[in-house]
């Protein structure tokens, strides 16, 4: 079992981070033409409760984008698809849409502490993050077809 790094996590962030922001930039983009400001929201103007609103579908997308593919069955976003890597529960099977959805979250806390949480998956056996650990996860390299399924990899 190879676990993914930290260099290979980080550049799968990259690639879901580019996604994000070019949907992020479409979604600030619609609500202030549906909601009458045009391209102001782009360049700073416009109203707070339309950055606000902007900001909010942004973040409920990026959590969507996130637990949606990592439960789904290429079990995987964009990003971690590109550089060959799944995400697991520890007894090897597909994680939840819940549990994707904490995992998501659990990301928040890794940030928080001054990015130790995301840090810690370049010196943990199994190149685990702390949402990951929270989450009771793994990212491996391979696809799900390659991996016996429900063969444990503790």
């Amino acid at each position: 079992m190879i676990y993914g790094g930290f260099w290979v996590r980080f550049v799968a962030y990259l690639i879901d981070a580019i996604i994000i922001g070019i949907a992020s930039t479409i979604i600030r983009l619609a609500v202030s033409l549906v909601l009458g400001t045009g391209l102001s929201i782009l360049t700073g103007g416009g109203s707070i409760v339309i950055l606000v609103i902007s900001t909010l579908i942004s973040f409920v997308a990026g959590w969507l984008y996130h637990a949606v593919m990592e439960s789904s069955d290429k079990q995987a976003t964009f990003g971690k698809q590109a550089m060959g890597l799944i995400v697991m529960d520890t007894n090897g099977y597909r994680i939840s849409f819940g549990r994707a959805t904490g995992r998501y979250f659990a990301k928040i806390l890794s940030g928080v502490i001054l990015y130790i949480g995301f840090v810690m998956i370049a010196f943990t056996d199994r190149k685990q993050g702390l949402h990951d650990m929270i989450a009771d996860t793994l990212v491996v390299k391979g696809d799900r077809g390659a991996l016996r399924y429900g063969e444990t990899f503790g």
